[in-house]
């Protein structure tokens, strides 16, 4: 059976548009990041920049990792199959995935592919449940050396590579952005626009009239600390909205 016939899926959310951006951040260190693994959805959070590839020899069995990010099941099921393709010859291909923020079990799958139930898919999403890390799938192609590591020596190698692999994992910050307009007097600019800056927004468009009118894309933690911001650098009479994300973009 391949191992996509055997992940158990928890439907939810997923896929991402223009308001979800990354940011690049230092690599390495996935599990030891700090980051609190339930991060609501709107905070920022770090995500794999690119794929990622380790390998480890146990007990002659020869475990190879490869890790993505993905932002929904389709995403994670077209690498699984990528893989499963690549590895085709392996005597495994087991996998896990979290398709969501750090630590949210709302997307998740995983698959022994084979292996003794519970002793692949489970240590794999399990690890990366703690890594602090979110949109991440693991495939773990497995080459049979010839000796049996029994259930224990399995869940601790399949975990342990994964756990190898977020090690130097290259990060990236994904942010979930919101789109603001809003409209200020012209002796307001200075002091609005070291507020947008300060604020991580990014202006899209600006009009010069009357007024001064911006669009801008804002990280949406931010917003309501950028409508405090405008209200009391123009005393309540600059105007400022959040456009509703059906109309964002």
């Amino acid at each position: 059976m391949k191992a996509r016939d055997r992940g158990i899926l928890v439907p939810g959310p997923g896929g991402c548009d223009w308001s979800h951006g990354v940011r690049q951040i230092q690599p390495g260190n996935g599990c030891t990041r700090g980051y609190d693994c339930m991060m609501s959805d709107v905070a920022p959070y770090p995500v794999p920049a690119a794929d990622h590839r380790v390998e480890e020899t146990i007990e002659r069995s020869r475990f190879i990792c490869t890790l993505r990010r993905v932002d929904s099941p389709g995403a994670a099921q077209a690498f699984i199959r990528e893989m499963s393709a690549e590895f085709a010859d392996t005597t495994h291909n087991c996998w896990a995935y979290v398709a969501g923020p750090p630590g949210s079990t709302n997307v998740v799958g995983m698959s022994d592919a084979g292996e003794p139930h519970g002793t692949a898919g489970r240590p794999m999403l399990t690890v990366l449940l703690h890594s602090g890390v979110g949109e991440i799938a693991a495939v773990v192609a497995r080459y049979f050396g010839g000796t049996k590591l029994g259930t224990g020596g399995l869940v601790k190698a399949y975990g342990g590579i994964v756990q190898l692999a977020l090690e130097s994992l290259p990060l990236a910050e994904r942010v979930d952005y919101t789109e603001v307009r809003l409209s200020i007097g012209y002796p307001n600019i200075s002091v609005v626009q070291q507020a947008i800056v300060s604020l991580r927004g990014e202006v899209m468009e600006q009009e010069y009239g009357v007024d001064v009118r911006y669009r801008l894309r804002v990280p949406r933690a931010n917003a309501e600390a950028l409508r405090a911001a405008v209200a009391d650098a123009t005393r309540g009479d600059g105007e400022f909205s959040i456009v509703p994300d059906k109309a964002a973009g």
